[in-house]
């Protein structure tokens, strides 16, 4: 096998792979071998056909297109690593000869790595996010509880309101004909939530238990069903029950009821401190990310498109697998929802970029900075990863192959950029 490299604009570059004539031919033989067994010629016996007279029967390059995988297969790893470039993409192949009495010659279009230049980087002014605790969050915080210890009690002597848990039996009908998924039995429903099309649990309010009435909506012109999308649509409804939520008295009893403590400025007090470490927490959070951000506004680099092709379809997998986790697959969520493959990829695509531009930039720091990780650290790393897996740190040592370490090196090189540039960066 021999290769050429030849660099091309936008960080693109072309591998050229001469495999020679010997080697194809073995390799169109080997595809004889493995797929005789599919070819019948009339005076021989299936799977014993000679190469030669399926070759006849079939054409002369009906093993080539096993054979140019196999040898792409066998050989661009190969020269892909000894051409020493970085590469960021799937290859584009392009057979460019091939014959019985000819070298097969193929091309591999590659992105390579982007080149990034370091604008500002450290000492970035940023605002700095606000980590206080205000008596607006503390009784916020406290009504949550109230609402997630309010009984539900059963209303008869008045209507509907905004807020009030109901149940309702509900029929929906376009021109008279009613359609799939348009009638409920026994519904729950909070008013208020946004849980049925707009406007609809508005015209709940004001009816009392027992009534009947028609609820007129329109469907959004971009609702998931098709065939109802900007449909106007009438639903015969059936109101059964009112319930609203009675509050417990924000009191000691309370206190001591759902917590450790005995009354309510104890409790209050540590409800307090919850807040104000995760508000920190997130205050920090945020800290890193507007500081990284400015570092990567202020950076230079072009991201060659197949580089981003590549990441918008490890998001949509990743995407796909946290669907099927839910019972959903990927198939029937884009059926349900008129999406394609195409648009949600475009949806991930500025996302896929920000990702990339971000690791790129903070790679590049890294090098800047000289950064290194100690081997304490790196095994400190594996040791949480076996724990995560039930496992022994040792036993994880050994899963973890040469390529997965450089990359959790990486990480954890990343991690102390970013720890870095924040301890720099002018936080206003």
């Amino acid at each position: 096998m021999g290769f050429q490299v030849e660099q091309k604009e936008n960080n693109m570059a072309v591998i050229t792979v001469t495999v020679p004539q010997a080697e194809f031919q073995k390799a169109v033989t080997a595809a004889y071998n493995r797929e005789k067994g599919k070819y019948q010629v009339q005076g021989f016996r299936k799977g014993h056909v000679p190469q030669a007279v399926i070759e006849k029967f079939y054409g002369q390059g009906v093993f080539f297109e096993s054979a140019v995988n196999s040898c792409i297969n066998d050989t661009y790893p190969g020269a892909a690593k000894e051409s020493g470039l970085t590469i960021v993409s799937r290859p584009e192949i392009n057979v460019t000869e091939i014959g019985t009495d000819k070298d097969l010659v193929y091309t591999a279009t590659v992105a390579t790595k982007p080149e990034v230049k370091l604008g500002q980087y450290k000492g970035v002014e940023v605002q700095k996010a606000d980590a206080t605790v205000s008596d607006e969050d503390l009784n916020e915080a406290l009504q949550k509880e109230l609402e997630k210890n309010a009984r539900l009690v059963t209303v008869d002597d008045r209507a509907a309101e905004m807020g009030d848990n109901v149940k309702i039996d509900f029929d929906g009908s376009i021109d008279g004909v009613h359609f799939d998924g348009g009638k409920g039995e026994n519904y729950p429903l909070v008013l208020g939530s946004g849980s049925f099309i707009d406007g609809f649990e508005e015209q709940i309010v004001g009816h009392k238990t027992g009534d009947s009435f028609d609820v007129n909506v329109t469907f959004p012109t971009e609702y998931h069903a098709k065939e109802l999308a900007g449909k106007e649509a009438v639903f015969a409804c059936k109101l059964l029950e009112i319930q609203r939520k009675d509050l417990p008295e924000l009191n000691d009893e309370f206190a001591s009821e759902i917590s450790q403590f005995e009354t309510l400025d104890e409790y209050k007090a540590d409800l307090k401190k919850q807040l104000e470490e995760a508000k920190a927490k997130s205050a920090a959070a945020q800290n890193e990310n507007n500081v990284v951000e400015k570092v990567v506004e202020n950076a230079e680099l072009a991201l060659p498109a197949p580089m981003v092709e590549m990441q918008c379809e490890q998001m949509l997998d990743d995407y796909a697998r946290r669907m099927q986790s839910q019972g959903l697959p990927l198939e029937q969520y884009l059926q349900y929802t008129g999406m394609t493959v195409e648009k949600l990829k475009e949806q991930f695509r500025p996302q896929a970029e920000r990702n990339l531009k971000t690791r790129l930039v903070l790679e590049e720091v890294v090098k800047a900075e000289n950064i290194a990780v100690s081997e304490e650290a790196i095994d400190a790393e594996i040791a949480k990863m076996a724990e995560a897996y039930k496992i022994a740190p040792e036993k994880m040592k050994e899963y973890v192959g040469a390529e997965q370490r450089e990359e959790l090196v990486m990480d954890l090189k990343i991690q102390e950029a970013v720890d870095f540039l924040v301890a720099e960066a002018k936080l206003q």
